[in-house]
């Protein structure tokens, strides 16, 4: 096997040049500016000494290098897993004790030795059982957590809690301790951080500064709300008056760390572990995918699993904790020219100087500019709008999405992402369990055949053809079942029923018994199964288990043959017919058929 399948910096490696290394670097240098300031807001988030975000920026991006297959992805702390762990680590320990920081560089390892697992053994379809509805209901649930909890900073007020209630209420009690000094700093650099998002980039282009520099220098503001309150803290003298700053931070190279192996500590923190890689996987595989697509690349999903599970053993290695793919910093890259990951591995080495030699400056940086940093890059994840969306869409999505936020607003993070995938299994196994079925008639002038509750279609009253829109395993066995004795229970006429199969990928052995019973009491009431349009492989299975041998009907290569074979008749009037417009005028409504339940809109 090639090595690039595993080390794909062989791969892009091999071709690099100049002109590619002067792009990384570019947009190395304008991501190492935005990522500062958001190393050391995201460790605080995650209770953690602020330099720690920078321990945790610079080891994971030099190996995602080696070993990712996004060419703009970049690797770090973010919001929602910083959250995750301040959730996981602080069920153990105290924050600022040493055992809290052990702990998290333990949840590191766990979360690269899972992810690296994953990828080896190719199971990076396993993240598409989290829906996108629950996804997107998550992460603004989570948003809306860390917002609330970084308002005790922005306020300088004391308060906790685990979920958005007990966090507000926490908060109105505290109220009327809050550090006006502490709040105006808060508040004007939230403020600013707001505009210069929205408004700063057309604001420079307006007055004559190049596109390019204008987007820069927004992408920059957060490092101008850090020197701006720095320096204010520092001359006036603020941290006197009751300012939290962040203080001294070490000054140096990250430090090599052991992560503890105590087995009570890999138990306690297990299922955290595996929410934060498979949340942070589906997070990062995302932004990847879709960056990927607007350049024609293509990313390799298990291979990703391997990179980002050596991100976080590099993490927990070198004093950090777990980090994945961030959406906001990877754009900023993507726009910023990079071109390989040997961006990544540049601003490594950017975040590496920053540890060696402006961790001095920082001393007098006010916490509440870090809070604010925090609020304005989370409020930008969290999309309300979605519930309205996905309302009018599907009402069950809808449900699953909305029980997420709340779950997750009410009861915590790890409670919210573990319903969100149990609701998303329970919502694909119950759209499967009752698939869509189509009674079936042939379009006049034609050999093609369509819904009869949708188009005006020739049908006979002795063959009932029915179409299943899903493939037929364990859970929606019984329904077919139960679909097809129901419908000939209610036909006297009915003496062929024409299972079409254009849908049905697989049939498993489940769903093979329930067949072999349809067919047996079908036979019984003087009715044959037949089945038409059955895949290769489908066909293939179906005559190794001998169903084909003992039908009491025929297989038909197409529907048309099935129809003219069974009502010749009919058949031959309809094609002679002349061709028209079938479609049924949707403002008089459909008739009725034996559709799937009526909370599902019919399918085509």
């Amino acid at each position: 096997m090639s090595l690039t399948r595993y080390l794909p910096i062989l791969d892009w490696g091999s071709r690099y040049s100049r002109e590619t290394a002067a792009n990384d670097a570019l947009a190395a240098v304008i991501v190492t500016i935005m990522l500062i300031p958001q190393s050391l807001a995201y460790a605080m988030l995650a209770g953690l000494p602020p330099e720690v975000g920078l321990y945790a920026s610079i080891a994971p991006l030099a190996l995602y290098a080696v070993f990712g297959t996004s060419r703009a992805l970049a690797v770090g702390p973010v919001a929602v897993v910083s959250l995750m762990t301040a959730a996981a680590v602080g069920e153990l320990a105290a924050q600022g004790t040493p055992e809290y920081w052990a702990a998290a560089i333990a949840l590191a390892l766990m979360s690269g030795l899972m992810l690296t697992a994953m990828g080896l053994l190719k199971l990076g379809f396993l993240a598409n059982f989290l829906s996108h509805p629950v996804i997107s209901g998550f992460i603004t649930a989570s948003g809306l957590i860390i917002a609330a909890s970084q308002l005790k900073h922005v306020l300088g007020v004391p308060a906790s809690g685990h979920n958005l209630l007990e966090l507000l209420g926490s908060l109105a009690e505290h109220l009327p301790d809050a550090n006006p000094v502490t709040a105006i700093i808060g508040v004007s650099a939230a403020a600013f951080l707001f505009w210069a998002r929205k408004r700063l980039k057309p604001t420079l282009i307006a007055r004559g500064v190049a596109p390019k520099l204008a987007d820069a220098l927004a992408k920059a503001g957060p490092v101008a709300a850090v020197a701006a309150t720095t320096l204010a803290t520092w001359a006036l003298g603020l941290d006197g008056m009751g300012v939290a700053i962040v203080g001294a931070i070490p000054q140096g190279l990250p430090p090599l760390t052991l992560p503890s192996l105590d087995v009570e500590l890999w138990g306690s923190l297990a299922v955290s572990a595996l929410l934060i890689s498979v949340v942070g996987f589906v997070e990062s595989v995302s932004v990847a995918q879709t960056l990927a697509a607007k350049r024609r690349q293509r990313i390799a999903p298990d291979q990703e699993l391997i990179g980002l599970g050596a991100a976080n053993i590099g993490a927990a290695f070198t004093g950090g904790y777990p980090v994945t793919g961030g959406f906001a910093r990877s754009v900023v890259n993507f726009d910023a020219g990079a071109e390989t990951p040997a961006a990544g591995a540049f601003t490594a080495v950017g975040i590496l100087l920053a540890a060696l030699l402006l961790t001095p400056l920082l001393h007098f940086l006010p916490v509440a500019t870090l809070a604010a940093t925090i609020i304005v890059a989370v409020l930008s994840l969290v999309d309300l709008g979605a519930l309205r969306r996905v309302w009018r869409w599907s009402r069950t999505d809808f449900a699953a999405q909305l029980a997420t936020i709340l779950l997750t607003l009410g009861a915590g993070v790890e409670a919210g992402i573990i319903a969100g995938v149990a609701l998303s299994i329970l919502l694909h196994l119950y759209r499967t369990s009752t698939p869509h079925v189509a009674v079936l008639g042939q379009v006049p002038g034609t050999e093609h055949f369509r819904n009869v509750a949708r188009h005006e279609v020739a049908t006979s009253p002795a063959v009932r053809m029915m179409r299943i829109d899903e493939s037929l395993y364990f859970p929606n066995a019984r329904f077919l079942e139960d679909c097809i004795l129901d419908a000939v229970a209610a036909d006297p006429a009915l003496r062929h029923v024409v299972l079409v199969c254009t849908a049905v990928n697989a049939i498993d052995a489940s769903a093979l018994e329930s067949l072999e019973a349809i067919d047996h009491r079908l036979r019984d009431g003087g009715v044959s199964l037949h089945l038409a349009e059955v895949k290769g492989p489908v066909m293939d299975r179906l005559e190794r288990a001998g169903f084909t041998a003992h039908l009491s009907g025929e297989v038909f290569l197409t529907q048309f043959d099935a129809f003219r074979a069974l009502a010749p008749a009919v058949a031959e009037a309809a094609l002679a017919a002349p061709r028209r417009d079938t479609r049924r005028d949707p403002s008089r409504g459909c008739p009725p058929g034996p559709e799937r339940p009526a909370a599902a809109a019919p399918a085509e």
